[in-house]
């Protein structure tokens, strides 16, 4: 099954949305069935709004449940801003380098966030507090179409590919295989 680009941008699209505000967790239920039929209903008004069915009817619940859960909502989506700070932060600790009482060898120190001198007698690296990481997603954060083409096309060049040199490799090898 082919599916287009369009389609799945506008999933993914609708997919961010819909997280955002149906963000509840396992241990907001007090049991997993319950959990679960709430991942359903979502799953379901997710495949109703990509496939364009009642979609006035959707968005009306989105909002009630919007408005009734607000602060909830922003207390979710604060806790998993947290969580990718923190696997953030881990992510950048040196595996290994750490002792078990938390500090570290070496010259870097996690609770002071400070790093030792370059080179010994050498320039000192910056000290004091790590930036904060921002939190991923948001109303902020739309990407559409043109926002991903861009990225790719970024990507394709910090890679070291153009177009011309496709343009270029497709003519070569189009008069390679010319028989005379």
């Amino acid at each position: 099954m082919v599916v287009s680009s369009s389609n799945s941008n506008k999933e993914i699209s609708v997919r961010r949305r819909i997280a955002s505000i149906y963000n509840k967790r396992q241990e907001d239920f007090p049991s997993l069935k319950e959990y679960n039929d709430y991942l359903e209903d979502v799953e379901d008004m997710i495949f109703d709004l990509v496939a364009g069915v009642d979609v006035p009817a959707i968005e009306e619940k989105i909002a009630k449940y919007q408005k009734e859960n607000a602060e909830q909502i922003m207390l979710n989506q604060a806790i998993k801003a947290e969580e990718l700070a923190a696997a953030l932060a881990a992510s950048k600790a040196y595996p290994g380098q750490a002792d078990a009482d938390g500090s570290s060898q070496g010259g870097f120190s996690i609770e002071t966030m400070q790093y030792a001198p370059s080179v010994p007698g050498g320039q000192p690296r910056p000290t004091g507090m790590a930036p904060q990481p921002l939190p991923l997603g948001g109303t902020d954060m739309l990407d559409d179409e043109e926002m991903m083409r861009l990225r790719a096309e970024r990507g394709g060049r910090a890679g070291g590919w153009s177009m011309e040199l496709s343009k270029k490799r497709a003519l070569e090898e189009a008069f390679s295989s010319i028989w005379i």
